[in-house]
């Protein structure tokens, strides 16, 4: 949150230009640096991504998880249950079976270069303790994080974005805009957890127009 800040002061940014995008765990750093920040923010835009954690997990045990074919999560499980995330059975099941259907709607071999050097330069290091070993749920240290009490300080303009498809919940973030002060939900009807790739019209139209709103006092 201090590195957004340092950047924005390095850029010379302020609440006449300074909108902020924040996608999946970057909508975790959009919030808390609302939160502290948000006078220097023209506009927020939080980009499928809860602000409840544990509301997440929910949703993952209840939604996602029993939609899976349940003879490939039970090898997921065990796996997961060993501690065995480098086996590559593990990538070999979750591809077709998790990421194709909720993280990226497109088959992985064709995913666009950004998504392909993300996960090539995934920081384990950094991802793991934060967000846990496993795919299907939060277990690490923002395991408790939740913010859903505090969404409505955040006084500034606020687009939330949510896909049919996502790891996360599509109500909750529809949920998230009426919090905030000043919020609009935009839902990406073929779209997964990146729909800026495959709902990507819906995804940046909507994302345009609000910051064409915002900037002629429409909002």
């Amino acid at each position: 949150m201090e590195e957004v800040e340092q950047v924005r002061q390095a850029l010379g940014l302020d609440h006449s230009n300074f909108y902020l995008l924040g996608h999946s765990w970057g909508g975790i750093l959009g919030i808390e640096y609302a939160l502290k920040y948000q006078q220097h923010l023209k506009g927020l835009i939080i980009s499928n991504m809860m602000a409840s954690a544990p509301a997440y997990n929910e949703y993952a045990n209840k939604i996602l998880m029993p939609a899976m074919d349940q003879t490939v999560l039970a090898e997921v499980k065990r796996l997961e249950s060993a501690g065995d995330f480098q086996n590559p059975r593990y990538k070999e099941l979750l591809i077709p079976h998790h990421y194709e259907k909720h993280a990226l709607r497109m088959p992985a071999d064709k995913w666009p270069d950004p998504v392909q050097r993300m996960f090539k330069h995934l920081n384990a290091k950094i991802y793991v303790p934060m967000q846990g070993p496993s795919e299907l749920g939060a277990s690490g240290k923002l395991v408790n994080w939740d913010r859903t009490t505090d969404l409505g300080k955040i006084a500034v303009p606020t687009l939330v974005i949510g896909a049919r498809f996502d790891t996360m919940d599509p109500a909750h973030m529809e949920m998230m805009a009426s919090r905030v002060q000043k919020g609009r939900y935009l839902y990406c009807p073929n779209g997964s957890h990146m729909a800026m790739y495959d709902d990507q019209q819906i995804y940046v139209d909507g994302v345009m127009q609000f910051i064409r709103d915002v900037d002629a006092g429409r909002f």
